[in-house]
This record gives C-alpha cells, sequence and structure tokens, in this order.
C-alpha cells in the first residue's frame, strides 16, 4: 500500500533537514549549478519528486500525484499475488542455491558473521522508537543477539557488557564498545545487531564483487567481553 504521510513531532531544531533536502544537498553538491535536476526544486514540493517517479515506473504509479490523497492509500500491482508470472513459461520458477564454499573470508575459528537488522519501531535508516517487540528488547538498541553456544564458548552470558571488533580490519579502528548481549536461538557462528548503529564495522570496500553490494547482511567480527 503506498499512502501519505506527515510527521507528528515537533522539530527538533529549525536546522533539522528533510531526507529529500538532505538527499538534494548532495547531489546539488556534486552536480553543481548546471545539473540537469533541479534539485532545490525536488526538495521543495514532493509532487515534483512523485511526478518524476510516475514518468520512471509508470506500471503502478500512474496519477501517483493525484491517487496519493486515496483515504488508505493505493495498492501496488504484485504480479505473483495475483497468481500471474511474468517468466518465459508462465509458471513461478525455483533456483536452488549452490553451496560451494564457506565465506572466504570466516578465515579463524573465533570468527562470527554479523548481519545487521531492523526494529519493529524503524522504517530503513529512519527509528521511531526504541522497542523492537519482534524479538522482545525495549527501550534501547545497543544490544547484540548471539546463540547461547556462542555465549558459553567464550565465556559470555546474557546481560554481559562487549565489544564486537571488524575481523580483517587492519587499522584496529573499528571496533564497537559497550553492547549488551542478548540470548537468542539463531544459527551457530552467527550475530545479529541493529543499524546504523554497527554500520562502522563495514569498511567502504568490503561489498560482493559481482553486485557491489555492501556487506551489510555478512561481516566477519570477533566478540568479547568489554574491555579485553
Amino acid at each position: 500500500m503506498v499512502h501519505a504521510s506527515r510527521g507528528m513531532n515537533q522539530p527538533a531544531s529549525e536546522h533539522l533537514k528533510s531526507e529529500p533536502a538532505i538527499v538534494a544537498g548532495i547531489a546539488q553538491a556534486t552536480f553543481g549549478e548546471d545539473s540537469l535536476v533541479d534539485w532545490p526544486g525536488l526538495a521543495a514540493d514532493y509532487g515534483r519528486i512523485r511526478d518524476l517517479i510516475e514518468a520512471v515506473i509508470p506500471d503502478g504509479f500512474a496519477d501517483y500525484n493525484g491517487r496519493i490523497d486515496t483515504p488508505g492509500g493505493f495498492r501496488l500491482p504484485v504480479p505473483a499475488s495475483e497468481r500471474r508470472w511474468k517468466t518465459t513459461s508462465g509458471r513461478a520458477n525455483f533456483i536452488a542455491y549452490a553451496a560451494d564454499g564457506a565465506d572466504p573470508r570466516g578465515g579463524e575459528a573465533d570468527v562470527l558473521l554479523l548481519t545487521t537488522l531492523r526494529s519493529h519501531d524503524q522504517y530503513n535508516t529512519t527509528i521511531y522508537g526504541q522497542d523492537d517487540r519482534y524479538r522482545g528488547v525495549f527501550g534501547r538498541r545497543d544490544v547484540i543477539f548471539a546463540h547461547p553456544e556462542e555465549l558459553k564458548a567464550r565465556g559470555l552470558k546474557p546481560g554481559d557488557l562487549v565489544d564486537l571488533s571488524a575481523a580483517f580490519d587492519a587499522s584496529g579502528d573499528r571496533v564497537l564498545r559497550g553492547f549488551t548481549v542478548v540470548e537468542r536461538e539463531m544459527p551457530r557462528g552467527c550475530l545479529a545487531a541493529y543499524y546504523p548503529e554497527t554500520n562502522g564495522l563495514v569498511s567502504l570496500d568490503d561489498h560482493d564483487r559481482r553486485s557491489g553490494t555492501p556487506a551489510y547482511k555478512s561481516v566477519p567480527v570477533r566478540l568479547s567481553l568489554a574491555g579485553q
């Protein structure tokens, strides 16, 4: 469902910028005054952004500005939900993943793979609250989720303060300190934590070599008691 939304809270500062204003400002600084896109104009009127979305993605976004005020929003077409498969055969096609080797970045036995995730009270990088009813964490985000056996192997217990460090960072600067460990049933060898709090563990060049996707879902890290 696509629907309009407006902020309900008083801005924390008169200098606080919207996300479109931030992106448009970066684009303006990058491409200069001669840019083909009117970046300030887009930030000043979101209707112009919707016009461009309609022009680029006509399937489902026709008359975007006219339909955005529909009470409850409007539904984008999802062919799969209508059992329409846009494939050569007209049927759903499945491809089996071939596990052809372990992650080469795993390396050493004490290295764990961290996946970053968002909470229930979060939309992309916008955090609306400190509660995550998905995982039973309330009032905070500075936590690390780990399997009970992974904690036991490191002499840790739920509630301990821990440090998380990037496993193969030569500088030694990619370290998060003082997070609280939370015990959860999850795959062995894995950890989970919220983003953007843990984004600093991922370097700019740590990404998939084919797609260019950053490795935020597979970050080699080491977990230790805080201060050690």
